[in-house]
């Protein structure tokens, strides 16, 4: 493949303003970060890869084949080798614990869902990862996302990437302006098998690498397994699971094992299927119902990050992903007060979960991101019908 055609893969104006530039790569020993630094050298940056390490001691054997574990890390160092770029590896394993593994099993402790890949852009790559580059005197930070991010002098835009099938916009949409104006995505014009062809010629051993498709530090996107040998068992909310009338049918061992929409797992006995439509932490509660109990046409957004210069004082038509693999749905979003917004979908969705982050498109622009709230019309109804029985009778959080 002609380097003219690599050279297609970001604006004429920042392909010329990177000439020179030094630029710190993330590379997770896979193929797409790797083909990011050939790309990135031809543009002529000046690349210097780091891989993160980012899981506890403890955790090595279960992270072997993850993007975080040691087999990554040498992948990382052979094709920097391979390409002629240094490359460090950075501790971020006490960073990672806090900001990530706690994060995560505290969104499960409080009724949520969490979405650890966009925390971890946000806070990890695109943040910590950051004052390392300044302390190497880089000007960008670049990752193997497919998503594109266009620099306009001082203004910085997000959009989707090009293949529809593995754009990653979602996954950045809650970075601030300043950290996109210093982040880059040499990916995000390009499909994946161009990617893997481009390997191929570089003669890159990681070439026919499977793409990671879970989290990387769940073994076997066992959450629940993996929530048990991270809190202790005092950690856990057990109570009771009620349908919406406020009858108790069973119980469970906690709310960290249930999400919205979760079938599996759930009492039978019923003449159609139950689904979890609504968690309460307040009172270990776990709701359930109908399929059809699972639409929501409004909800709120809390954490709200606008990108770019647009004026959102009043209500914005927009596209809403309400969690990655959502095609997105057409919605008009409020900003409220106190970093919130309200949104109402146009159709009603299913399972829209409390802890996912609902991102906002103009069409491939991304507009800005938030983080789904629990619904308070189902805490009002459920409570009151449970109130001086179930309720009292379940156990409480502490």
């Amino acid at each position: 493949m002609e380097s003219s055609r690599l050279l297609n893969t970001q604006p004429s104006t920042l392909r010329s303003h990177l000439s020179g530039k030094r630029v710190l790569l993330g590379m997770s020993g896979g193929v797409d970060s790797s083909v990011a630094a050939h790309i990135l050298k031809q543009q002529g940056s000046e690349v210097i890869g780091v891989t993160m390490k980012v899981w506890p001691q403890d955790c090595i054997s279960r992270a072997e084949d993850k993007c975080c574990g040691p087999s990554a890390i040498a992948d990382a160092r052979g094709v920097a080798h391979a390409l002629g770029i240094p490359h460090y590896v950075v501790d971020e394993a006490n960073q990672f614990e806090k900001l990530i593994i706690d994060y995560f099993a505290s969104e499960y402790q409080a009724g949520r869902t969490p979405n650890p890949c966009v925390m971890c852009n946000e806070k990890l790559k695109f943040g910590n990862l950051w004052d390392k580059a300044r302390s190497l005197g880089c000007d960008y930070i670049a990752t193997g996302h497919y998503a594109i991010i266009e620099h306009h002098g001082d203004r910085a835009v997000l959009r989707k990437g090009l293949d529809p099938r593995k754009d990653q916009s979602y996954f950045l949409a809650t970075l601030r302006h300043d950290q996109l104006l210093h982040a880059l995505c040499p990916l995000g014009a390009m499909e994946k098998p161009e990617i893997r062809a481009i390997a191929r010629q570089l003669g890159l051993k990681v070439a026919d690498k499977a793409d990671s498709q879970e989290i990387c530090f769940v073994p076997g996107n066992d959450y629940k397994a993996f929530l048990k040998t991270h809190l202790d068992a005092g950690e856990f909310h057990p109570g009771g699971i009620f349908d919406q009338t406020g009858t108790r049918i069973a119980e469970h061992e906690g709310i960290e094992m249930f999400t919205i929409g979760q079938r599996k797992g759930l009492p039978g006995g019923s003449p159609r299927p139950r689904y979890v439509i609504d968690i309460d932490p307040a009172t270990s509660s776990v709701i359930v119902g109908d399929e059809d109990d699972l639409t929501t046409a409004e909800f709120e957004i809390d954490r709200v990050n606008w990108i770019g210069d647009g004026d959102f004082g009043a209500s914005v038509e927009a596209s809403v992903k309400i969690r990655y693999a959502h095609a997105g749905t057409p919605a008009t979003l409020t900003p409220l007060e106190n970093g919130r917004a309200r949104v109402r979908l146009h159709e009603p969705q299913r399972a829209v979960t409390p802890g996912q982050a609902a991102v906002i498109y103009d069409g491939d622009r991304v507009l800005g991101g938030g983080w789904i709230l629990r619904k308070p019309a189902m805490v009002a109804t459920f409570s009151k019908k449970t109130t001086g029985y179930d309720v009292k009778n379940s156990p409480s959080r502490p």
